[in-house]
């Protein structure tokens, strides 16, 4: 698959740390960004990368020689209009990378979603811990893109989810580009396929964070020196902190049929940020039998895990992925939705919702956690084979000395 990298910005917020520089060759941790994407990509086995060039491209030619090929932008072209000088050359799929992002994903599996879904265009997303400055992307249950919210649009409730800066596309793609005119990729291109049902979303909580801001880069060179990048990524086994909904994120009100009764618990943001910072997967696994009793429907579910995510992202905390089982064995109620009165295998005791996130994320269960404020929540990590277990997050973060 051949490899296209945006390297033409100015990056303007960053100036500051290197100003006679282009941004992409900003070095972090005493390697330039575009040489740790390189290398995570040959590692894998991309070796056609062609690079585009823009301000003070000249720089990143002296640095890679003939080891890439180039394309040069003769004036500022925007974050894809660059693509038109390789419409003839693209014949496939092919992998567009933002040149200000340190990553460490496989690849492969991002490449298999997007076959497997036969998309025109793929996009990774991932939640991050600033949210609120940036486009958030909805999906529905397949997957894909249904909505994309720039970060000046008025928006209520959101899922956490934002564009990483990684996409596969169709060479079908470039034939909308007849001249080299200044594009915005993520609102010329992508948004508008939104109506074509054809644009995807690959979700991973593997490693990527752009050097937009001094704070962001001195970030990314604490988490390459700890480890946490290369770990991250999912051909690595992965260490979790699972956690419980209801009395241990929000405030417990008993059965929670009212988004406006959702309320975080004092200081768990605080501690959920920290899980993110150590490079523990954050992960909700929650009895839902409100779904099953038909006090609440999936989508009103969906808005208040939204209202969760949007409330955690205010403070600078995300959740990587939200696991439910909507079952409740017992009958009789009015409204009941009969194909969810069963026993099952994720209904907390029983470990089904941990095994599910351990072989979507490749977890560890040995080497994780279980957090919940109910003798089910302990022995469903029990179960699962999980390192230690807690009733609260204030005793897990006590107990971990964050």
């Amino acid at each position: 698959m051949k490899v296209v990298i945006m390297a033409g910005g100015r990056g303007t917020r960053i100036a500051e740390l290197h100003s006679d520089i282009p941004k992409p060759m900003i070095p972090v941790v005493g390697k330039p960004i575009l040489e740790w994407q390189i290398d995570c990509l040959r590692k894998q086995g991309y070796d056609d990368i062609t690079i585009a060039l823009g301000h003070l491209g000249h720089k990143i030619r002296e640095h890679f020689g003939v080891s890439v090929s180039y394309i040069e932008e003769s004036e500022p072209l925007g974050t894809a209009g660059a693509l038109y000088y390789l419409k003839d050359a693209i014949k496939d799929n092919f992998l567009l990378l933002n040149g200000d992002i340190i990553f460490d994903v496989d690849i492969q599996r991002f490449c298999n979603v997007h076959k497997n879904n036969k998309a025109l265009a793929t996009i990774f997303t991932h939640p991050n811990d600033h949210p609120y400055d940036s486009g958030v992307v909805v999906t529905d249950n397949e997957n894909r893109v249904t909505r994309w919210y720039t970060k000046e649009e008025e928006r209520g409730f959101y899922k956490n989810r934002v564009n990483a800066g990684l996409h596969i596309l169709s060479p079908t793609i470039l034939d909308s580009f007849v001249q080299p005119i200044k594009m915005d990729l993520d609102r010329d291109i992508l948004k508008p396929m939104t109506n074509l049902r054809k644009l995807f979303a690959y979700d991973s909580p593997e490693y990527v964070k752009d050097m937009g801001t001094p704070e962001r880069f001195a970030e990314t060179e604490k988490d390459i020196l700890s480890g946490k990048v290369a770990a991250k990524n999912l051909s690595n086994k992965q260490k979790c902190v699972f956690i419980d909904r209801d009395g241990t994120i929000n405030e417990y009100v008993g059965f929670l049929r009212d988004i406006n009764e959702f309320r975080l618990i004092d200081g768990v943001a605080e501690i959920i940020r920290k899980i993110n910072q150590k490079g523990y997967l954050a992960i909700v696994v929650t009895n839902q039998p409100v779904i099953a009793r038909g006090e609440v429907t999936q989508r009103v579910l969906d808005e208040i895990h939204n209202k969760m995510e949007t409330l955690l992202g205010e403070q600078g905390a995300y959740i990587d992925d939200i696991f439910i089982c909507p079952h409740h064995p017992d009958r009789g109620f009015d409204g009941e939705i009969i194909e969810y009165k069963i026993i099952c295998d994720c209904r907390k005791p029983k470990p089904g919702l941990l095994f599910a996130a351990a072989e979507k994320y490749n977890i560890d269960l040995s080497k994780s956690y279980m957090v919940g404020d109910r003798d089910a929540d302990i022995k469903a990590g029990e179960a699962a084979g999980c390192e230690e277990c807690f009733s609260s997050l204030a005793m897990f973060n006590k107990k971990m000395g964050w």
